[in-house]
């Protein structure tokens, strides 16, 4: 009973959309098959059509509404008997891939629906009595009404439509059209096409990102990534790599504990030593300098956390106190100055010493690019610099933790002026005077005497 109501209400929707489009009317369509949609010809209750949406192929008939195939069926039907290879409700809603059962309900492959659908029917009448049944001969192409199938046809042979099973031969028959069942879903080669271009556009578009190369400001090259590196094992990339962009930025905030690749807590170690300094006494006016005038302490720190050490030239309070006020108030010159007293080194004074007693003189390399500071022996202790703008070790080993090593020195320090050699003297040009040939003219005057005298 439920069966019945539920085929009449779709009986009855089929016919107030054929009624909305003006095609229902009083002639039977195989007593006009030939009619035009135009003329007012109409399609009656024994369409095929109408079979087909109240038959037991429910998901075959909803995907036909889906599709929007309803206008185009309709023109089919008015031309010439079409026949119908349904697959089974099992075929549609189980046994198809539900990946490609979701590509075709998208809207944007309405087309490979269609295409789809249009597949399994055929503008001929095919009926159990005209099947083929010897299948020696390969069976009987027919065009199907996908006209994107690429020239692919159904091949009919005996029980079996391109390879698919026939399991109800006859299963509908009205006057204007055959509905057979076949076991699955036949998908034209187009559509398995687009498929496949969808799925790997999509799997392409699954790729994470990856940024543009970076340019170092500094040497104008790409910056290339780092590789990973053991916990606790030195940095791949030089220090200058992982500096921020230049002294007169701010640079990032120092990470969390453990850092970048969580090795060290650089932010707690430059804390420890910054206040260490404040403890040591005479050291106040850098510590305001990292902390207060800059942001050096957290890029100090940031440094740290990736598995940098450093050792700090720290100027005590007098030196700092013969800084002029034209040497701060340049922009970035903090900075600037404070960059020339980090060595990227692990040095401690024992270190220092031994090496320029060793070597002499030293040159180590600063966070101020490109210069170095020059260290050597002098009265028994290490001088860095030279001449007037030298500084002494004169306090040793005030904080050394194995990262950060802090040595007091009683002066600040500048990269040495650029001498530019003085051009030499141009030698003025010397006038040329042709000397005189004197007693030439009375050489001659005697010569003329003594040719007349002979």
């Amino acid at each position: 009973m439920d069966a019945q109501i539920f085929g009449l209400s779709k009986l009855l929707c089929f016919s107030v959309f054929l009624l909305v489009f003006g095609l229902v009317g009083g002639a039977a369509l195989h007593e006009n098959p030939s009619r035009n949609l135009s003329s007012g010809a109409q399609i009656n209750s024994n369409s095929v059509l109408v079979a087909l949406l109240d038959s037991h192929y429910t998901e075959l008939s909803e995907l036909v509404e889906k599709a929007l195939l309803l206008q185009t069926l309709e023109e089919a039907v008015s031309r010439h008997n079409i026949t119908i290879f349904a697959p089974r409700n099992e075929a549609l809603e189980r046994d198809l891939d539900p990946e490609f059962k979701r590509f075709l309900l998208q809207p944007g492959n309405l087309r490979s629906l269609q295409n789809l659908l249009l597949f399994h029917m055929i503008p001929t009448r095919i009926e159990s009595k005209h099947w083929p049944e010897n299948s020696r001969r390969g069976g009987r192409n027919h065009i199907t009404l996908c006209r994107d199938a690429g020239g692919e046809n159904l091949v009919v042979s005996e029980r079996e439509v391109s390879g698919a099973k026939v399991v109800s031969l006859d299963d509908v028959v009205r006057p204007d059209g055959i509905i057979h069942g076949i076991e699955r879903v036949l998908i034209p080669k187009s559509v398995q096409q687009d498929f496949n271009t969808r799925r790997s556009l999509r799997s392409i578009s699954a790729v994470l990102p990856t940024g543009a190369p970076e340019v170092d400001p500094r040497t104008h090259r790409l910056k290339k990534p780092a590789g990973p590196v053991p916990a606790g094992a030195p940095p791949v990339l030089p220090i200058y790599d992982a500096m921020a962009p230049g002294p007169s930025l701010a640079p990032a905030p120092a990470p969390g504990p453990g850092g970048h690749h969580h090795h060290f807590d650089g932010e707690s170690q430059v804390k420890d030593f910054i206040q260490t300094l404040l403890h040591y006494g005479g050291y106040n006016e850098l510590a305001d300098i990292l902390v207060n005038l800059t942001s050096l302490a957290s890029e100090m720190g940031r440094l740290v956390s990736e598995g940098y050490v450093l050792t700090v030239l720290a100027p005590n309070d007098e030196a700092m106190a013969k800084l002029t006020t034209d040497q701060l108030s340049e922009p970035g010159a903090p900075e600037q100055i404070i960059y020339y007293h980090l060595i990227p080194e692990y040095q401690t004074e024992e270190s220092m010493y031994n090496a320029v007693r060793r070597f002499g003189k030293i040159r180590y390399d600063t966070l101020r690019l490109p210069h170095k500071v020059v260290a050597e022996e002098a009265d028994g202790s290490v001088k860095f610099g030279h001449g007037e703008g030298s500084a002494y070790l004169f306090d040793p080993d005030i904080y050394t933790d194995g990262r950060i090593s802090v040595q007091g020195i009683d002066g600040v320090l500048f990269p040495p002026e650029p001498s530019n050699p003085a051009a030499p003297k141009a030698s003025p040009l010397a006038k040329v005077v042709s000397k005189p040939r004197r007693g030439k003219l009375m050489e001659m005057a005697c010569g003329m005497l003594g040719s007349f005298c002979h």
